[in-house]
C-alpha cells in the first residue's frame, strides 16, 4: 500500500535500542503523545499497534549490526501514523482493516508504518497543538517570588562578560 502523502500536521519521534525495555518506553511515548495532542481515546489501540511494531523489531534485530529504532508518530490528514525504522525488520501480523506498508529506505533501514484512522470529524489540522503551561522549578518555587531585577544592571553584566550594551558599542 501507499503511505499516506498527505501533508504531516504534526509528529513526534523517539529512538530506542532493540531491548526488552523498549517495549514499555513505546508505550509511555505513545502515551504521553497522545495526552499532549488530546487524542487520548486512541491511546489503547495506538499503543497496542506501536508496541507490536516494536517487539518485531525487537526480535528481528542482528547483535551484529545498529540495534537502534525509531518509532514515530505523526498527524496526517485523517490519520495517526505509526512509523517505525529499523535495519531490520518482519512485519507482524495485524489487523486487516489496518492500512499497513513498508519502505526500504537508502541508509540500510526499513521504514514501517500503519495508519489509524481519527475519530469522525477529526483531521490532522483540527488537532489542536501542545501548549505548555510556564512553571517554575520546585527549586525555584521554594526560594520564593522572583527578585526584582534593573535592567540597567543587566545591561552593565553584560558589557562586563564581553556582550553588547544595546547601543552599538562592543568591546
Amino acid at each position: 500500500m501507499q503511505a499516506n502523502t498527505q501533508t504531516t500536521a504534526q509528529v513526534d519521534d523517539l529512538t530506542l535500542i532493540a531491548l526488552p525495555t523498549a517495549v514499555n518506553c513505546a508505550d509511555l511515548f505513545v502515551r504521553f503523545t497522545l495526552g499532549e495532542w488530546r487524542l487520548r481515546n486512541m491511546t489503547a489501540e495506538c499503543s497496542a499497534v506501536a508496541c507490536a511494531l516494536v517487539e518485531a523489531a525487537i526480535e528481528s534485530a542482528d547483535p551484529k549490526t545498529s540495534r537502534l529504532i525509531t518509532l514515530r508518530l505523526r498527524l496526517s490528514g485523517d490519520y495517526l501514523v505509526v512509523e517505525l525504522e529499523a535495519a531490520r525488520f518482519i512485519m507482524p501480523p495485524t489487523s486487516p482493516d489496518l492500512r499497513t506498508g513498508e519502505l526500504q529506505l537508502g541508509n540500510g533501514t526499513k521504514l514501517i508504518w500503519c495508519e489509524l484512522a481519527l475519530p469522525t470529524g477529526v483531521n490532522a489540522n483540527a488537532v489542536p497543538l501542545p501548549r505548555r503551561e510556564k512553571r517554575r522549578s520546585p527549586a525555584a518555587e521554594a526560594l520564593g517570588d522572583e527578585p526584582d531585577v534593573d535592567p540597567e544592571l543587566i545591561q552593565r553584566i553584560l558589557f562586563g562578560l564581553g556582550g553588547s550594551m544595546g547601543n552599538g558599542h562592543q568591546r
